[in-house]
């Protein structure tokens, strides 16, 4: 089982800037709590997300001394990724793909036409460094535009991604919280018993309500890469139902402990993370 823990997903949307040292104070507390990976921050356009401008800043200060904890990065374009790809200490490069054309003309200013490019180049730039590619597949479970959709469209791009690029991890993004049991459900059932060599994850944003039904869904479909943020902080500001947010990582934690699965988490790590998520983001939301 692999937890993912984002706070670059957490903290992306706010519009006062989190100092720096405060960011750098709180990942790396995260750092010891032993995640499998953090996503830590992002190397795009200053301008597209200010809050994540000091990222290379962040990264120079982060203490990897005594964790085992890998760490991802996004990027959105060519120039990014070779700005990330100057960090030996990032293990993952992220790309966030869409379906949604709409989608992508409003994240990276692109269309699927001009992403499919920029995707490859990305992807031989990540392997001629040996680090490992995530691509998301971003409104993966709908989306808020009128666009076409349906699970059938999402498992055709699946299958068409990875059989393109050399993919290490594809990552299914519900982008806007619209996904249910049911189409979980069928997502995860299929695409992976297709592709057994690519790790597939889950990027759900739930309701309060709806968390339980939405991870068990994935899970009971062998889905064991899950992403989250504590206490569901951040999440997309263009989802329709204003509690929409990220996936509480410590809900997940108590769903898999109720499975007796060891997540080998400290869990006093764990407790002041929370803390420290609470003071950070009721101050600066």
């Amino acid at each position: 089982m692999k937890l993912v823990e984002c706070p670059r997903d957490a903290m992306q949307g706010l519009h006062e800037f989190i100092p720096t040292e405060t960011k750098v104070a709180y990942i790396n507390q995260l750092l010891k709590v032993g995640f499998d990976t953090i996503d830590f921050g992002s190397f795009v356009s200053s301008k597209a997300i200010p809050q994540l401008s000091d990222t290379t800043k962040v990264l120079e200060k982060l203490d990897l001394s005594n964790s085992n904890t890998k760490l991802l990065s996004i990027v959105g374009n060519e120039r990014g990724t070779e700005e990330a790809l100057q960090h030996e200490e990032i293990s993952y490069i992220g790309f966030p793909f869409s379906i949604s054309e709409e989608f992508l003309k409003r994240n990276i200013n692109s269309n699927i036409k001009d992403s499919l490019k920029r995707l490859e180049t990305i992807a031989n730039l990540v392997n001629q460094k040996n680090k490992k590619l995530v691509v998301y597949i971003s409104m993966a479970f709908g989306n808020p535009y009128d666009e076409d959709w349906s699970p059938y469209i999402v498992a055709h791009w699946v299958e068409r991604l990875i059989e393109r690029f050399d993919i290490d991890v594809l990552s299914l993004s519900d982008t806007i919280g619209s996904s249910n049991k049911e189409s979980i459900s069928y997502l995860f059932s299929k695409v992976i018993p297709e592709f057994p060599n690519v790790e597939i994850g889950a990027h759900l944003h739930t309701t309060p309500s709806t968390w339980l039904e939405k991870v068990e869904a994935a899970y009971e479909n062998c889905c064991r890469r899950f992403d989250g943020a504590l206490m569901g902080f951040g999440g997309c500001p263009m989802a329709k139902d204003e509690l929409t947010g990220n996936m509480p990582t410590e809900n997940m934690i108590s769903y898999f402990s109720s499975k007796n699965i060891d997540l080998g988490l400290n869990q006093d790590a764990l407790k002041e993370s929370m803390r420290m998520a609470n003071e950070i983001f009721t101050k600066y939301r």
